[in-house]
């Protein structure tokens, strides 16, 4: 085996119920309910069904105390009927409903940015040094509590770290960046260490692929750095739903669990939680198939790695290379490419011209590595003549693929190895192939090419019907060019979590919307029937209504 084979981050293992995260164990995959707390007999009727589309967590928002309390009564429903999946209560702004919910479930997810500090205001606020060690020392006082009574009741706890959900503190020494996020979650393992409690789990989320990544690779040499081996959990959040939301999440999640990195995944989709499931097991199962292949030997190149924000500078030779944006042949109309197999450049067995333009291809059952493989090789000889990559997925279904090509040329894309992608396979016709290809470009935020939807998956707290809406606003806009719009089902997951949306449309209340630009709030309270008619006209006045 090479050093190309699938090598997990060594974990602690942290018992949820009678279900382990790490350590030895396999990647856990998990889904979150989209029913009202509150609503018992749904809520067990959707969990199993979560269940049985394969899910070994399941989560539901704990708005209050009162939800909180219901989940032990969902709990114990779902035991009488023989289903024994540990549940985690989601927490948001609201400590006294953690508290509650530690003696209810097997598992509590706490923000960091809202457990302790109050919701973002989105205002610059200073802090001394004094004053900021003033603030980290009421952090510990409010989360020990918190810790002990976690202890006592044998209950796990996941820190959920969100881009654009931070506190004003961190927000104040390092802004809405990686390396605030990497710091709002070591703040609270620093605590959790300190006092003995090692039933974290972790995860650093964003919208934005690229984010995410870069974070919670940052996150993993930080605590290397402070020897700490606390389980991941990963997911790119609010990921939309249909195909974009599948690339998004099999780009951002297929990356990191394809260096080792990941113990437990969901993906986020705006669909029901149970569509969710075998989205997540197609990506096991190609990392699982990554893990016991065989791979060649071939040089390193250690610079070009996962969340560095680095790019193998080729040379440009007409239309491609260079600092020119990513190409796909077929939307681009580039002909005379030389084609090289990935296996013919590991065996030593290529000539390349200086002026050629190469189209670097592998098959079999992962080509992706194959690929990295050979770029290794380009890299450690010093060429560089511009590389488009192809990967060939003969074979499988067309969602396979998707997902497959997803995760290959996706995270080839995120270490900066290619000035282009192509796909072929016999389950897509060369036009979706070439779709495919745009919306990776997309994920990997290399090129634009369609309006992207940042939409949340809909939970208990959600006020409207998120999937009609969803399917409404990309109705109206979908036609309109390099937008970002952000779909939030409430106050939780926006204005904040949406970090780098354009525009935003935001559950307000019952039958309520907000529109944003940006960050900022520009209409309230509009009645749903009419917001999607708002939010063009906002488009509109701004001038962004630029169609494709």
């Amino acid at each position: 085996m090479s050093e190309f084979s699938y090598h997990r981050r060594p974990t602690l293992e942290v018992r949820v119920g009678n279900t382990a995260i790490g350590g030895n164990n396999p990647v856990r995959i998990q889904s979150m309910a989209s029913t009202s707390t509150m609503d018992t007999e749904a809520s067990v009727a959707q969990a199993r069904r979560i269940v049985d589309a394969g899910a070994e967590l399941v989560r539901f928002t704990a708005q209050g105390v009162r939800e909180a309390a219901n989940l032990g009564e969902i709990r114990r429903r779902l035991r009488e009927c023989g289903c024994d999946v540990p549940l985690v209560a989601d927490i948001h702004f609201n400590p006294r409903a953690a508290f509650a919910a530690a003696e209810q479930v097997e598992k509590v997810r706490i923000n960091p940015g809202n457990f302790v500090d109050p919701g973002r205001t989105f205002r610059k606020i200073e802090y001394t040094d004094e004053e900021y060690a003033a603030e980290l020392k009421r952090l510990e006082e409010a989360l020990v509590p918190f810790l002990e009574t976690c202890r006592a009741n044998d209950t796990a706890i996941r820190l959920g770290v969100n881009h654009g959900s931070l506190s004003d503190r961190i927000m104040s020494r390092y802004g809405d960046t990686p390396a605030g996020m990497v710091e709002s979650a070591m703040e609270f393992l620093r605590v959790c260490r300190s006092h003995g409690f090692d039933r974290v789990v972790i995860s650093i989320k964003a919208s934005n692929v690229v984010v995410m990544v870069e974070t919670v690779t940052r996150l993993v040499e930080a605590m290397d750095a402070e020897e700490m081996h606390y389980p991941l959990h990963l997911g790119v959040t609010e990921a939309g739903d249909g195909e974009d939301g599948r690339i998004k999440s099999a780009v951002g999640i297929g990356a990191l669990l394809r260096e080792g990195i990941g113990d437990t995944i969901r993906v986020s989709l705006s669909e029901e939680p149970e569509a969710e499931l075998p989205v997540a097991r197609k990506i096991m199962d190609y990392i699982d198939l990554m893990a016991t292949a065989a791979s060649v030997e071939a040089p390193r190149a250690g610079r070009f790695r996962l969340g560095k924000g680095m790019r193998r500078m080729s040379r440009e030779i007409g239309a491609v290379g260079g600092s020119r944006l990513p190409v796909v042949p077929a939307v681009d109309g580039l002909t005379g490419l030389k084609e090289i197999d990935a296996e013919a450049v590991i065996a030593g067995n290529v000539d390349i011209a200086p002026d050629d333009i190469i189209l670097l291809s592998a098959s079999g059952d992962v080509p992706g590595m194959s690929l990295e493989a050979a770029m290794n090789i380009f890299v450690a000889e010093g060429i560089d003549n511009p590389v488009i990559l192809r990967g060939v997925y003969n074979g499988p279904d067309a969602d396979t693929v998707r997902l497959r090509a997803s995760i290959d040329l996706g995270a080839l894309l995120l270490k900066g190895f290619a000035d282009g992608i192509e796909i072929v396979s016999d389950a897509l016709t060369p036009d979706e192939a070439s779709r495919l290809a745009l919306a990776i470009l997309q994920s990997a935020r290399l090129r634009i090419s369609h309006t992207e939807y940042i939409a949340c998956p809909g939970c208990g707290r959600t006020l409207f019907d998120l999937q009609q809406t969803l399917a409404r606003v990309k109705e109206a806009t979908s036609h309109l060019k390099g937008l970002k719009i952000g779909v939030m089902g409430c106050i939780v997951n926006g204005p904040g979590e949406m970090a780098d949306a354009d525009y935003g449309y935001v559950g307000a209340g019952v039958g309520k919307i907000s529109l944003y630009k940006g960050k900022e709030c520009v209409e309230k309270n509009i009645p749903a029937e009419e917001a999607v008619s708002h939010l063009v006209e906002l488009i509109k006045k701004c001038g962004d209504w630029k169609e494709m």
